[in-house]
């Protein structure tokens, strides 16, 4: 069975993206954001995610098996459809990024996305899995994902019920016993339900929650007077 992952956006909105577009910021995600080579998307969206967003890429990195020709891995963004992970990004692309609601009555979000939705299904074979890593509580993504995929388009069982948190603790833990999950289509699932227990602790995984820091440094950072996106 071939596989696809479909990695839902950071927040460009929030906390951490505010650091990020601060002018006097010099830490080095910062300043290679401002640097001419820029900084890889899947290291910026890990930096304002966090933990949830380094595990939805390092579990896609670990179990993604694409046909020939086509991404293992693709990010959605706000307004350029499906972008590589490693497809450079720097502080004048992030910025238009947050300039762009998450919702599938932007046409600046909808369209590209449907563009590269349907470019990738046209390369992928018949009997190819896409995998949603990402929320399935509203329609953001899966009423324009599953318009073009329909019944190939699968998300992971053990999200229902969870946080953010809990889904990056989840699939980092799954990573490191190389444990694949069990995915069901979106059409037809429970979308919603009870939380689940919580994930026993473990060494390195709960040391990366507890690191993410809660507040900016001290300075002043620039403020974006938008409303931060649920992930």
């Amino acid at each position: 069975m071939t596989r696809v992952f479909v990695l839902s956006p950071a927040s460009c909105r929030g906390e951490r993206a505010r650091l990020l577009f601060n002018e006097r910021a010099a830490f080095e995600t910062a300043r290679r954001l401002r640097s001419p080579e820029g900084i890889s998307l899947g290291e910026v969206f890990a930096f304002m995610s966090g933990l949830y967003f380094r595990g939805k890429l390092s579990y896609a990195r670990a179990f993604a098996r694409p046909p020939v020709g086509a991404p293992g891995i693709v990010v959605i963004t706000p307004c350029e459809g499906f972008r590589m992970p490693e497809a450079p990004v720097d502080i004048a692309r992030l910025k238009r990024y947050a300039l762009v609601s998450i919702d599938s009555g932007e046409p600046r979000y909808r369209r590209p996305l449907l563009r590269d939705a349907r470019g990738l299904a046209g390369i992928l074979d018949a009997h190819a899995e896409v995998i949603l890593l990402g929320s399935v509580a509203t329609g953001k993504y899966v009423d324009l994902l599953g318009e073009v995929f329909g019944a190939r388009l699968r998300f992971p069982a053990e999200f229902v019920g969870r946080g953010d948190m809990s889904r990056g603790g989840l699939l980092l833990r799954c990573v490191a016993e190389r444990r694949e999950l069990e995915y069901i289509p979106v059409a037809g699932a429970v979308r919603h339900g009870r939380r689940p227990p919580r994930l026993v602790p473990r060494p390195g995984i709960s040391k990366q929650a507890r690191a993410e820091p809660r507040h900016p440094p001290e300075g002043d950072v620039e403020a974006l007077p938008l409303r931060q996106e649920e992930r």
